[in-house]
C-alpha cells in the first residue's frame, strides 16, 4: 500500500507558518561529545538500570540501525535487551542506506521480518533508530500480522524531510531524491500511525533531525516519550533503554501508555501527546 502523491504533499509540505526548521548548528556540532557522555553515563547506570527494568518474555525484537550505520551501532541496545530476556536480533542487511537498499518496496526487510516470525512462532517487536524507525513503520504496514509493536528512536517520520541536517547527504549516499514521487509516497506511508501499538521516543536536544517530526499523532495506541539527550546517543542513553524495556514488557493484547513515576518525572519531561 503506497500513499498517493497528494497525501505525501499534504504531510510533507506544511504551510509556511507550520514549517519546522532543522536543529541548530550548536546542537549539530555537539552531537558527538554529548553522545560519548551518554555512553559514559550508561557505564555508571547499568547496574541500577538492569535492576529497575522489567524482565522480558522472550519474544523476538528486531533492531534496525540508523542512516549509514549497521548492526554494530545497535550492539549495546541488543545486548541490553538480550540480558533482560528478549530474543534481540540484528537486521543483518548491512548499512542502512534507505528503502532502495532493501528492495524498492522494502521486500528484503519484510522477508527478514517474516523469517523471524516463522522461526519463533511469535510476533516481532520492531525497534528502529532514526531512519531505521521510519523503515520499521513502513514494514509494519506491509506485514502487520508479524508485528507486535513499533518503537522509534529519534525517527523523523512526519513533516518535511528537509527538517534535518542530513537530507543532502541522504540524497548523495542513497541516490534517492526526497522529492521523487515514490519516495514521497513511502514517507507519507511511514507518517501514518502503524496498525499496531507504536511509541516514539525523541529529544528536543536532537542535533540531527527536528524533534517535532519525530512525534506520533494522537490515537488510542500511539504515544510519545521525551528524553534528554543527543540523536547519536539514543541507543546508549540509559533513560531510552529503560523506556524501551518498559514498552517491550507490555502484554501483547493489553498495551497501555507509558507512565512517569517518581524520578521519572525529571528523566522524562513529557509523555503522551502533550
Amino acid at each position: 500500500m503506497t500513499a498517493s502523491p497528494t497525501m505525501a504533499t499534504a504531510i510533507h509540505e506544511p504551510r509556511a507558518a507550520d514549517q519546522v526548521r532543522p536543529p541548530s548548528a550548536f546542537l549539530a556540532l555537539t552531537e558527538l561529545p554529548r553522545a560519548l557522555a551518554e555512553l559514559g553515563s550508561l557505564a555508571a547506570a547499568v547496574g541500577p538500570l538492569m535492576a529497575a527494568a522489567p524482565l522480558g518474555d522472550g519474544h523476538p525484537v528486531l533492531v534496525l540501525p540508523g542512516f549509514m550505520t549497521g548492526d554494530a551501532s545497535t550492539g549495546v541496545l541488543r545486548r541490553f535487551l538480550t540480558r533482560l530476556g528478549y530474543d534481540a536480533r540484528a537486521w543483518d542487511l548491512g548499512r542502512n542506506l534507505g528503502p532502495r537498499a532493501i528492495g524498492r518496496e522494502g521486500e528484503h526487510l519484510v522477508a527478514k521480518l517474516r523469517e523471524v516470525h516463522q522461526e519463533t512462532g511469535r510476533t516481532v517487536s520492531l525497534v528502529g533508530w532514526s531512519l531505521g524507525g521510519v523503515m520499521a513503520r513502513l514494514v509494519a504496514r506491509r506485514a502487520p500480522d508479524t508485528v507486535r509493536q513499533v518503537i522509534t528512536l529519534g525517527s523523523p517520520f512526519a513533516g518535511s524531510p528537509r527538517a534535518t541536517n542530513v537530507w543532502r547527504l541522504y540524497e548523495a549516499m542513497t541516490g534517492q531524491k526526497i522529492d521523487d514521487p515514490h519516495t514521497r509516497g513511502q514517507l507519507a506511508e511511514s507518517a501514518a500511525p502503524p496498525p499496531v501499538p507504536s511509541t516514539a521516543i525523541y529529544s528536543r536536544e536532537d542535533g540531527v533531525v527536528a524533534w517535532q517530526n519525530c512525534r506520533e499523532p494522537v490515537t488510542p495506541t500511539t504515544e510519545n516519550i521525551e528524553v534528554h539527550g543527543s540523536h547519536c546517543g539514543l541507543g546508549v542513553n540509559p533513560s531510552v533503554l529503560f523506556a524501551v524495556a518498559d514498552r517491550l514488557a507490555q502484554p501483547e493484547d493489553a498495551w497501555t501508555p507509558f507512565e512517569r513515576r517518581g524520578f521519572g518525572r525529571i528523566v522524562y519531561p513529557q509523555v503522551g501527546h502533550a
